[in-house]
Parts: C-alpha cells; structure tokens; sequence
C-alpha cells in the first residue's frame, strides 16, 4: 500500500504539472501595455548670421564722376522680431591714408514684414529699405524687421557705392572701409 501512495503522489504531480503547463498555454493574451514618455524642449529667442558678408570690391574709379556700387547678400536667421542697425562711425567710410571719398549704402530684404519676415513694404524706399545714404547716416534709426511664423530666415542685400566730393577728386589709391550691421532682439 505504501507503494501505491507513492505512486499516487506521483500520479497527482504528473497531473498538477500537466494541468499548470495547460492553462499556462492556453492562458488569454494580455495585449499591449504602452507606457507614454512626455518630451519637451524650449527654443530661446535666435537671431544668428549665416556668417559674414563677402568683401565687397568696387571697380576702379577713373573719372571724377564714376559713382561705382556693388552688392552682397547675407541670410539672417530669426526667430523674433528685430531691428537692424549700422556702424556710422569714420571705420565705415571709404578711405586711404591721406584722403576719403564719399561713401553710401543702402539695404534691401527679401520679405515684407507681413507674408514673408522682412522689414515692412512702408520702410522701404524707391531702391529699397534705405535709399542711399551717406556712411554717418545710414540706418541712423535701427531698421525694424518682423518675423512671421514658418518663415524664419530673411535675406540681406548691402549695397555700397563709392563717389569723388563735388567738384573735387580723391587722392589716388586704395580706400578702404568695413561696414557692420548689427542685428538686436526687440520682442517675440
């Protein structure tokens, strides 16, 4: 009779063992259990140049009246609204060591300040947004240029143009000047 318990208790086992493996395999599929991860990041206020303009090389002078200009373009990349200001001091005028010739600039974008980010169409004059205008004046009110949403970049075109005083010729040589806009936050 021992014996026979002894194989009872294996006996019971087996089914145990049997019934556990049976309903571990035909145990229901829980489905999927996602677990959510919120993710945030904050974007300040960006106001960055591509880099700088190219040097800017005006043909020769070689008459009292030849008023030679040329022109670069810089992308400015903004997030807010900004102004743009220029340097008005004797660095940005066109010189060499005994003379000065008179030196302009103008600035033109590629927006509008309302469609597109740029300065608005009412800040722009007949040749852009700053006609020509001596070196000392130039941009002597900081130029506003508003962003627009999804439109984060505006194109900048310097444009400097180089001319005798009235009446008069400028030493021979070469002149030389660096101009510098410098673009400041205002709001967002």
């Amino acid at each position: 009779m021992f014996m026979n318990m002894k194989n009872w208790c294996r006996i019971l086992l087996l089914v145990v063992i049997v019934l556990t493996s049976a309903e571990l395999t035909m145990a229901a599929d829980p489905g999927d259990k996602p677990a959510e991860c919120e993710i945030s990041v904050t974007v300040n206020s960006i106001i960055e140049w591509v880099g700088n303009f190219t040097p800017i090389s005006l043909t020769t002078m070689v008459a009292q009246g030849d008023t030679p200009s040329d022109n670069e373009t810089q992308t400015l990349y903004i997030n807010c609204n900004i102004e743009i200001s220029a340097d008005n001091t004797a660095t940005a005028q066109l010189s060499s060591a005994t003379d000065t010739l008179v030196t302009e600039y103008k600035l033109d974008d590629d927006g509008d300040g309302s469609a597109t980010t740029g300065a608005t169409v009412g800040d722009k004059g007949a040749s852009g947004i700053a006609d020509w205008t001596e070196y000392d004046t130039f941009l002597g009110t900081a130029l506003a240029v508003t962003h627009v949403d999804t439109d984060g970049a505006v194109d900048i075109t310097l444009s400097v143009q180089a001319s005798n005083l009235a009446g008069e010729i400028a030493d021979a040589g070469a002149y030389i000047a660096t101009q510098t806009l410098t673009a400041s936050w205002t709001s967002d």
